[in-house]
């Protein structure tokens, strides 16, 4: 069994509650939470640029057995 680790540039962790079966599916889920943080910044920023720039935190990811 297999958690994703939500990391950020800011220095700050978050431990997803999802559990997968095999660390393929770890690695697939933590890639695609990184692409919708990407997209709702995305979408964010076009709302209203002046609370949330582009280049504000990036996001990354690594798998962890429970």
């Amino acid at each position: 069994m297999y958690k994703v680790v939500m990391t950020y540039s800011d220095g700050t962790e978050e431990e997803l509650d999802d559990i997968m079966d095999t660390m393929g599916e770890a690695e697939e889920f933590g890639m695609y939470m990184c692409s919708c943080n990407s997209t709702g910044k995305e979408v964010l920023h076009m709302s209203n640029p002046g609370d949330y720039p582009l280049d504000d935190i990036s996001v990354d990811f690594y798998v962890i057995e429970v």
